[in-house]
């Protein structure tokens, strides 16, 4: 998931908190993830105000109690450094929850797909990558095999254009 719409300027990037409208974005976007049944387990969110932010509305959203490991590292990780940090998922993982910002959060998506997509969820995605997107991806290896095209994804939320 990509971290929601947040303000343009403050004393650092760090401190950028969402707009008004990036936390009606992630509370949608925990609903939808609970009309989906898709209920996080596990929640690994970029340690900035924007994305803990995200993870507030969107816990609210889809009224999960999971505590969230909050990362310094997901701020500046690229695609192949986010996944050796999901890598470290217990084993008894389901739902796992990346918050983080782009490009890395399209980046990543892209990555981890098999190349079977659900066609209109993979339509979707390539149109863009906006402030409360997410992909959902149904990863079949154990979670510190993940790689690259050990996912499919099966569902895209457009988040905000």
């Amino acid at each position: 998931m990509r971290h929601g719409r947040a303000e343009s300027f403050a004393a650092e990037d760090h401190l950028r908190r969402l707009t008004e409208k990036g936390a009606r974005e992630a509370q949608d976007a925990g609903e939808w993830l609970a009309t989906h049944e898709l209920h996080p387990t596990h929640a690994y969110v970029s340690s900035v105000a924007r994305a803990q932010d995200t993870w507030a509305g969107l816990a609210a959203g889809s009224r999960s109690r999971v505590e969230p490991v909050y990362d310094d590292a997901l701020y500046t990780a690229g695609p192949e450094n986010a996944m050796d940090i999901l890598r470290s998922v217990p084993d008894e993982a389901e739902v796992v929850l990346y918050v983080g910002h782009n490009p890395t959060a399209a980046s990543l998506a892209h990555l981890l797909d098999d190349g079977d997509p659900d066609p209109a969820s993979f339509r979707a995605m390539s149109a863009g990558f906006p402030t409360s997107a997410m992909a959902v991806l149904d990863v079949r290896v154990p979670w510190a095999e993940l790689d690259a095209a050990t996912g499919r994804l099966v569902r895209f939320y457009p988040g905000h254009r």
